[in-house]
C-alpha cells in the first residue's frame, strides 16, 4: 500500500527536483515508511511506501538487471506467493520477498498480458527505457486511484489529485463535472472536480510514448455472461470463494484486522477470518449516542460470537473539522456523510494495526442495498422496456434532477453547462450492461460509476489519510467475476436483498444476524441541519464568498434551508451536496493551500461544533 507519483515528457523537458520532492511530501501520508524514486533525463517515477509485505527489502521503485526497466505500484497482489512460485520454476531469480519485484518480472517475461494473472488491488507504472515509454494500469474496479494530467507533450500522474496541482495542474473548476455531481452525488469517473484531470478508468491502461497516448481496457466486468445453476451449486461456490478471497487478504508482515459495523458484509468475513486464524481476530468499531445511527450493539454481539479481540470507541469529534478534513484528503466533493465515521474508524485502528479487511464491495455485487428492493417494487419492468428502465433508475439514484439542478444554478452557470444531462454518463454504462437482466444492469451501473466514484473511495482515502491499508474481499476477482454470472432473480428476491447470499451465511452467522435490516454507516447530520449546524449551514451556502462564485441562486439556497429546518422537507442530501461543494473550492480553488487548512483559512468563524 502506497502513493505513487511521476511524469513522462515527450518533448524531453525535466521536472525540477524540488516539484517532485513536493509532490511526494504531499502524499506521505499513504506511505510514511519510506520513499524511493527513479529518474532520467524528462522522466521520473517515485513512491512513497506503507510497508505490509517484505518490510526489510521491499524498496521501490524496482529496476530490471539491465536498469533500464523501473516500476512502482500501490496495492497489494494477494496471489504474489504463487506467482513467485511459477516464476521460481521457470528459473527467474527472486531476490526478495516482495510483490511488488513479482510484478517487474511478469512485465518483462509477458509485458501488458501479466496484468491478467494478478488478483489484487493496484495502479502501476512502468518507466520503460527500452521502448522510451511510460505504462499505467489500475485495477479491474478501481479499488486504488490514478490520477492523470496531461499538458502538452508532458503527462504526470499520482496517488492523489494534490500531487497534481504542484505539478501545476490548473485550479480550475470543470463546470461540467459539478453538474454531474449534483446528480450522482460524486463526481463520476474518469472526469474529476478539475478541468483537464482525469482518473484513469478501472480495468484501463494507458500507454504514452513519443507516439502519442494510448488507452486501453484490460478487463470488464460486463463481459461476464449469465449462468444457470441450482440455488445449492450458487451457494457451494460462493462459499469457497469468499473463504479464499479472504484467506488472501489475511497475507502480511504486520499486524492485521477488520471494521466490524455489524452488518452482513464486515460480519461475513470476520467469521471467514475467525475461521482461519489461529488466534482472536482484532475488531473495530465506533459508537454515537443516536440509537439510529448506532450499529456499535450489532457489532458486539458479532464480536462475542466469533471471540474477537473487539475496541470499540464511542466518538466525539469537532464535525466541521473533520469534514474538511475528509474533502481535503478526498480532493474532490462528495456529498457521502459516511466519510466522516469512517475517518473516525480508521484513526482508532491504526493504533493497534496497519492493516484492516472490509465488506466493501458486498451490496453492489450482491444486491445488498435497499433501494434495489424498493426501486424493483415500485417500478415492476414489462418485458423489455430498456429506455423506460433506464431513466427511471436513474432518477431513483439521483440527489437532484436537471430540473432541480438548474432552478438551483444562476443564470450564468446555467449557461455553462447548457445541454449537459447527466442521464448520458449512466446511459453509457447500461449500453455495455443491455445483454443482464434489469437488477444486474442496475448493480453493474453502481459497480462502475459508484463504486470507483465513491464507494472505493472512502475506504481508500481515509485509511490512507492515517496510514491505515484497508482491503476488500468481495471484490476479489472471482467474486465479481461469479457475481455477475449469478441472475438477478437471486440476489434481490420477492424484496429480500441479498436473497441467495444469506442463504449461504445464516448457517454461519445465525438468522437473526443475517436478517436483521440494513443500517446505514453515517451521521445524522440532516438533524443537526436544523439545529446544531444550522449556523454553519448558513455561513457556509450564503455568505458572501459562497454568492461571489457565481453558481448556485442565494434565494433558492435559502429557500432549501428553511424548508429543510421547518421540517417540510428533507433535503439532507441536497444540502450535503452544496456544503460539500463550496468547501472544496475553499480548499482547492480559492488558495494554492498545500497543507490541511484551519478553519480560519476557509473563513468559517464557528468550527467547534461536536456530536456525541
Amino acid at each position: 500500500m502506497c502513493g505513487i507519483y511521476g511524469y513522462f515528457d515527450q518533448a524531453g523537458k525535466a521536472i525540477s527536483t524540488a516539484t517532485l520532492d513536493a509532490m511526494a511530501r504531499s502524499i506521505r501520508h499513504r506511505g510514511p515508511d519510506d520513499h524511493g524514486r527513479h529518474e532520467a533525463s524528462s522522466a521520473a517515477i517515485g513512491n512513497c511506501r506503507l510497508s505490509i509485505i517484505d518490510l526489510e527489502s521491499g524498496h521501490q521503485p524496482f529496476l530490471s538487471d539491465d536498469g533500464k526497466i523501473a516500476l512502482v505500484q500501490n496495492g497489494e497482489i494477494y496471489n504474489y506467493i504463487e506467482l513467485a512460485q511459477e516464476l521460481r520454476a521457470q528459473g527467474v531469480h527472486l531476490r526478495t520477498t516482495s510483490d511488488t519485484e513479482v510484478l517487474l518480472k511478469l512485465y518483462e517475461i509477458e509485458g501488458p498480458a501479466f496484468l491478467h494473472r494478478l488478483n489484487g488491488m493496484f495502479a502501476i507504472a512502468v518507466l520503460n527505457a527500452k521502448d522510451g515509454s511510460l505504462w499505467l494500469a489500475r485495477d479491474r474496479i478501481g479499488v486504488k486511484p490514478l490520477y492523470v494530467w496531461q499538458d502538452g507533450s508532458r503527462l504526470v500522474f499520482a496517488s492523489e489529485i494534490k500531487a497534481l496541482l504542484l505539478a501545476g495542474a490548473p485550479r480550475e473548476l470543470d463546470p461540467v463535472a459539478l453538474h454531474h455531481m449534483l446528480t450522482f452525488n460524486y463526481v463520476p469517473p474518469p472526469l474529476t472536480a478539475f478541468r483537464g484531470i482525469r482518473h484513469l478508468l478501472p480495468g484501463h491502461t494507458l500507454h504514452f510514448s513519443r507516439e502519442g497516448l494510448r488507452e486501453s481496457c484490460w478487463w470488464s466486468l460486463a463481459a461476464q455472461q449469465a449462468e444457470h445453476r441450482t440455488e445449492e451449486a450458487w451457494i457451494d461456490e460462493f462459499r469457497d470463494l469468499l473463504k479464499d478471497s479472504v484467506r488472501i487478504r489475511m497475507r502480511a508482515d504486520v499486524p492485521y484486522g477488520a471494521f466490524l459495523s455489524g452488518g452482513l458484509d464486515s460480519s461475513s468475513v470476520v467469521a471467514e477470518m475467525a475461521a482461519l486464524s489461529a488466534e482472536p481476530v482484532r475488531t473495530f468499531c465506533i459508537g454515537f449516542q443516536d440509537p439510529r445511527f448506532d450499529e456499535s450493539p450489532f457489532a458486539a454481539e458479532v464480536a462475542a460470537k466469533f471471540a474477537t479481540q473487539h475496541t470499540m470507541q464511542r466518538v466525539e469529534a469537532d464535525l466541521v473539522g473533520t469534514w474538511a478534513r475528509a474533502v481535503y484528503h478526498c480532493d474532490q466533493p462528495h456529498g457521502d456523510a459516511s466519510f466522516m465515521p469512517m475517518l473516525w474508524l480508521s484513526e482508532l485502528a491504526v493504533k493497534h494495526v496497519k492493516t484492516v479487511l472490509t465488506g466493501d464491495g458486498g451490496d453492489e455485487m450482491f444486491g445488498g442495498y435497499t433501494k434495489y428492493a424498493e426501486f424493483f417494487r415500485s417500478h415492476p419492468i414489462q418485458g423489455d422496456e430498456q429506455d423506460a428502465f433506464r431513466r427511471a433508475y436513474h432518477h431513483h439514484i439521483s440527489v437532484l434532477d436537471e430540473g432541480q439542478k438548474r432552478r438551483l444554478y444562476t443564470q450564468s452557470f446555467a449557461d455553462r453547462v447548457q445541454g449537459v444531462d447527466s442521464f448520458s454518463i449512466s446511459e453509457q454504462h447500461f449500453q455495455r450492461a443491455e445483454p443482464m437482466d434489469h437488477l444486474n444492469q442496475a448493480l453493474y451501473l453502481d459497480a462502475m460509476l459508484l463504486l470507483p466514484g465513491n464507494n472505493l473511495v472512502k475506504p481508500d482515502r481515509m485509511p490512507m489519510a492515517v496510514s491505515l491499508e484497508a482491503r476488500d474481499p468481495f471484490l476479489d476477482p472471482r467474486l465479481m467475476e461469479f457475481a455477475f454470472k449469478m441472475p438477478g432473480e437471486l440476489k434481490v428476491k420477492e424484496g429480500q436483498t441479498r436473497y441467495l447470499y444469506k442463504k449461504a451465511v445464516e448457517p454461519v452467522l445465525g438468522r437473526e444476524l443475517t436478517h436483521r435490516r440494513k443500517q446505514m454507516f453515517t451521521v445524522p447530520i440532516g438533524e443537526w441541519f436544523k439545529n446544531e449546524l444550522r449556523g454553519f449551514t448558513e455561513q457556509i451556502l450564503l455568505g458572501p464568498r459562497t454568492a461571489a462564485r457565481g453558481i448556485f441562486d442565494p434565494v433558492a439556497v435559502k429557500n432549501l434551508i428553511e424548508s429543510h429546518a421547518s421540517g417540510q422537507a428533507n433535503f439532507t442530501r441536497e444540502l450535503r451536496a452544496l456544503i460539500v461543494a463550496e468547501l472544496w473550492h475553499r480548499i482547492f480553488i480559492d488558495s494554492a493551500l498545500d497543507h490541511l487548512p484551519t478553519p480560519a483559512e476557509l473563513g468559517i468563524a464557528s468550527p467547534s461544533i461536536s456530536h456525541a
